[in-house]
């Protein structure tokens, strides 16, 4: 195994482990899921699940890997006691890390064709406003395989090359320079959304709660969704935010940088819906988002048609940013889940940096194909697979059961005496300068937490299948 690397600086950590939070989940899939279930209703219930769910697997997550000085494959290893199985955890994490890049890579793909058409004034920009034939036109992009197994090798081969470089000399370096563009990306476009027509109206539906969906019984899927977006979003239970923590020393707490995280990642989230909402009732007056079009073609068809109405310059130019801020996002995320699965390997193996990129290079584009040929040759696999294709499918399988069983997992090792125990976890967690975790925490995290997550996971898993 190559010597453990350290980040350069904490600005470095913060960054790259807000990157890992910081993705898919916050610019595509929050303001989608937002606008289907409900506006700010969904937003208050998804921000209580960030408090009570997301910081405190967070703050397990990262006292694991530091205290382990290991990544997810070896990490409860070295902590468990001698007879214990608590190192079984690692199949499910570095399951559920591939299982994201299986579909979160293709659909970064499908980010990088839009970012081109708009950059390049392409065919996406002939069809105006018509949300038919953007429609149709997404629908052609997404019939040829040929051009999805391009884009998704292009992000691969990208993010296993920054990988390969190493810790400070890749990963730390390119992450912070794409996080830094991010967040000045993200307050241009949303100043700029501000500006528009139906701004007033987009702002009141995504940050004025209204009680209507709770009148029309949709509370118990709302409450699922937020908690499977809390997960989603933060990437916490399958060891992709541990693995930071074992770069790190302990010069500062983690329940602070817990929250620094999980600060920047909500700000992104909240600024991605402070740049959608306004302009889609700008350009749809009146109109609303329901649960059949919490899908691709919200930001494909309905933003692209927005982009579009703006005219060939100002349209051609806000569409580029927009969608390369949600290319350095997701982008982000990619990078930090390689890094994750390439510790993994080196752990494991005796083989370097650039062997275990190429190998996964391979492996990952072999991976995606179920991804890629569900959204064309092997669309019909929806009718086994209760309507749902594969990556709807894998989507479901990572957010609402790999990543909530495997925070059920670090929490009840870091809490209870069958595992690390609340002392040793609270000695890590608490060491080094800054916010210490007070007492009573640990008791919610001890008894109430485990409770909460075991019956959300089994809603949520139930309501699929009903």
């Amino acid at each position: 195994m190559e010597q453990r690397e350290k980040f350069g600086s904490r600005l470095g950590f913060l960054l790259i482990s807000a990157g890992c939070a910081i993705g898919l989940g916050n610019v595509y899939r929050f303001p989608i899921i937002t606008g289907a279930y409900g506006g700010a209703l969904f937003v208050l219930i998804y921000l209580a699940f960030l408090l009570a769910l997301g910081i405190p697997v967070m703050c397990c997550e990262l006292a694991v890997g530091r205290a382990s000085q290991r990544s997810i494959a070896s990490s409860f290893e070295v902590m468990e006691k001698p007879g214990q199985k608590w190192h079984l955890m690692k199949y499910l994490g570095i399951a559920g890390n591939y299982l994201l890049m299986m579909f979160y890579t293709v659909i970064v793909g499908w980010m990088l064709i839009y970012f081109w058409q708009f950059l390049t004034g392409g065919a996406v920009m002939d069809h105006g406003a018509n949300t038919a034939a953007l429609g149709a036109f997404f629908g052609s992009v997404l019939a040829k395989p040929g051009l999805l197994i391009a884009t998704t090798a292009i992000i691969v081969v990208l993010c296993f090359a920054v990988c390969s470089l190493g810790l400070q000399k890749g990963v730390e370096r390119i992450t912070k320079v794409m996080m830094i563009a991010l967040f000045a990306l993200i307050l241009g476009l949303a100043i700029y959304a501000f500006t528009m027509d139906g701004a007033a109206e987009g702002l009141k539906f995504y940050l004025v709660p209204s009680v209507e969906p709770i009148k029309q019984g949709r509370l118990g899927e709302i409450v699922t969704a937020a908690m499977g977006q809390a997960f989603f979003t933060l990437s916490v239970g399958i060891g992709s935010i541990a693995i930071f923590g074992s770069y790190i020393d302990k010069k500062r707490s983690l329940l602070g940088e817990a929250l620094t995280i999980t600060g920047l990642d909500t700000f992104v989230a909240i600024s991605a819906g402070l740049i959608i909402f306004p302009a889609f009732f700008t350009f749809n007056p009146g109109g609303t988002i329901g649960v059949d079009q919490a899908g691709a073609g919200f930001l494909f068809t309905t933003l692209a048609g927005i982009f579009n109405s703006m005219g060939p310059v100002v349209g051609r130019i806000i569409g580029a940013l927009f969608f390369l801020f949600l290319l350095f996002a997701a982008l982000s995320t990619v990078i930090a889940v390689f890094e994750n699965i390439m510790s993994f390997w080196l752990e494991l193996t005796s083989l370097n940096r650039r062997t275990i990129a190429l190998l996964n290079v391979g492996l990952l584009l072999v991976l995606t194909l179920p991804a890629i040929f569900g959204c064309n040759i092997w669309s019909g696999v929806k009718d086994v697979m209760f309507g749902k294709d594969f990556i709807d499918m894998e989507d479901f399988v990572v957010s609402n059961v790999l990543l909530p069983l495997g925070s059920l997992v670090y929490v009840l090792f870091c809490t209870t005496r069958y595992g690390w125990g609340r002392k040793g976890f609270c000695d890590e967690l608490n060491a080094g300068e800054g916010l210490k975790m007070p007492r009573w925490m640990t008791y919610y995290m001890t008894w109430v937490l485990p409770v909460i997550i075991t019956i959300l996971l089994g809603y949520s898993v139930i309501n699929f299948f009903r």
